[in-house]
C-alpha cells in the first residue's frame, strides 16, 4: 500500500481509504448491513495496509458507525485513523451538536475520533456552523481529547469552497473529485487552492459512485480497449485521482471483497505524476465521450432558481442526464431517492415556465421535468 504524509504531523496515511457508505447489505435493505461480511472486508483491508476508515452519522440508517465500532475491536482500533462527521443539517440548536457527537462515540464504542468533519458543507450549512459556534465547539472537543483533527466535507460551488477554506485553519478537507467532475463543486481549482494553503485533501467519489465502472456505454468501452496499457475502468479512474500530489487519501465505498482486493492492488502501485501525458489525454477523451451523451447542456448557472415548486432544477437535470450518460445505472435511481426531497421532485413542477424565461441555454425545463418524472417517479 502506498502512503502519504498528513500535514504537519507527518503521520503516514494509506492512499486508499475505506468508505463505509456502501457496505454489503441483506436483502437490499440499506439499513441492514451484512455485519459478518462487512467486518471481514474492513479487517482484510486493514491487514493489507489500509489505515483510514471513514463513516458518518446517517450512513446505513446509523448502523455504519455501529458496525465500524465492532470491526475495530480486537486490536484494530489502534491501526487506523477513524473519521466521522457532524451533520449540522440534522440539528435544531447548538446543543444538538453534543447530543449527536456523544451518540457517535457510543455507537463506535470509542473515546476519541481521529478525523472529525463538519459534514456536507454548503452555503446554508456553513451559515449554521457560524451561528452555532461549531468551530469553537469542535476546538473544545479537541482540547478534551475527544477528537484529534478538524476538517470538513464539501458539496457546493467553488466560491463557497474558497470562502470556507480560508475562514478557518482546517487540518484537512474532503471534496468530490473524479475525471468527470473536474469543474464540479470544488473541482480541480479547489484541490489546487487547498494544496497552496497546505491543507491536505481527502477525495470522495473517485468512481462517481460506481458510475464510471459499472455499466459502460459502448463508445467508452471502445476508448478503453484502445489504450496501450490495459487497465480496468476503476484503475484508470483511481490512478487519475492518485496522480495529484495534493491528495492525501482516496475514499472508496466498497461493497464486495473483490472491490477491496482490486482497490488495494491499484493503489499499491500509484504514485503522483505516474501517468504519462498521453494517458492523461486519453482520459480527457473518455470524459469528452461521456459528455457527448449528455441530453441537455445545463451549465448549473442557477439563473432558473429559486423554483416556486421548490425543485432544485439543475440537480434534477443533472440526474436526468446521468441516467442516459451512465446507461440507466441503478445507483442513479437510488441516489435520486436518497438526495432529492419528496416535495422537490420533478412531479412538483407546475409548468409555470418562469425558469425557462431566465435560462441562458434556453432549455425546455418543464419538458425535462416531465421526462425526469417518467424515469424516476413512475417505476
Amino acid at each position: 500500500m502506498k502512503y502519504r504524509a498528513f500535514g504537519k504531523t507527518g503521520e503516514k496515511v494509506s492512499l486508499l481509504g475505506f468508505g463505509t457508505m456502501r457496505l454489503p447489505v441483506v436483502n437490499g435493505k440499506s439499513d441492514k448491513i451484512d455485519e459478518e461480511e462487512a467486518i471481514r472486508m474492513i479487517r482484510t483491508a486493514i491487514d493489507r495496509g489500509v489505515n483510514y476508515v471513514d463513516t458518518a452519522y446517517m450512513y446505513h440508517g446509523g448502523h455504519s458507525e455501529t458496525v465500524i465500532g465492532k470491526a475495530l475491536k480486537e486490536g484494530y482500533r489502534g491501526k487506523v485513523l477513524l473519521a466521522d462527521k457532524l451533520p449540522l443539517w440534522m440539528t435544531k440548536s447548538a446543543e444538538d451538536m453534543d447530543k449527536i457527537f456523544e451518540k457517535q462515540l457510543e455507537r463506535l464504542d470509542v473515546d476519541c475520533i481521529d478525523m472529525y468533519l463538519v459534514h456536507n458543507i454548503t452555503a446554508s450549512i456553513w451559515k449554521r456552523a457560524e451561528e452555532y459556534g461549531a468551530m469553537a465547539y469542535l476546538e473544545g472537543l479537541r482540547a478534551k481529547g475527544k477528537i484529534r483533527h478538524i476538517g470538513f466535507s464539501f458539496h457546493d460551488e467553488y466560491e463557497v469552497f474558497e470562502e470556507v477554506l480560508r475562514a478557518y485553519p482546517w487540518d484537512f478537507c474532503q471534496i468530490q473529485l473524479n475525471y468527470m467532475d473536474t469543474d464540479y463543486q470544488a473541482g480541480l481549482r479547489g484541490l489546487k487552492l487547498a494544496g497552496s494553503l497546505h491543507i491536505p485533501v481527502i477525495v470522495m467519489e473517485p468512481l462517481k459512485g460506481g458510475k464510471l465502472t459499472d455499466v459502460l456505454p459502448p463508445s467508452v468501452r471502445e476508448f478503453w480497449s484502445r489504450a496501450p496499457v490495459k487497465r480496468t475502468p476503476a484503475e484508470w479512474a483511481l490512478r487519475w485521482v492518485a496522480d495529484f500530489p495534493e491528495v492525501l487519501t482516496i475514499l472508496s465505498g466498497m461493497t464486495t471483497m473483490e472491490q477491496v482486493e482490486e482497490n488495494i492492488r491499484i493503489l499499491s502501485e500509484a504514485d503522483p505524476g505516474s501517468l504519462t501525458a498521453e494517458e492523461h489525454e486519453m482520459i480527457r477523451n473518455v470524459a469528452a465521450e461521456y459528455n457527448k451523451l449528455i441530453r441537455y447542456s445545463c451549465t448549473g448557472c442557477r439563473y432558473c432558481m429559486p423554483c416556486p415548486a421548490k425543485i432544485d432544477i439543475p440537480d434534477v437535470i443533472g440526474r436526468y442526464n446521468d441516467w442516459y450518460v451512465y446507461e440507466g445505472n441503478n445507483k442513479i435511481m437510488n441516489d435520486f431517492y436518497i438526495w432529492v426531497p419528496s416535495d422537490g421532485r420533478p412531479s412538483a413542477c407546475k409548468t409555470c415556465k418562469a425558469c425557462e424565461d431566465h435560462c441562458p441555454q434556453h432549455l425546455p425545463v418543464s419538458e425535462i421535468m416531465k421526462k425526469a418524472k417518467e424515469i424516476f417517479e413512475t417505476r
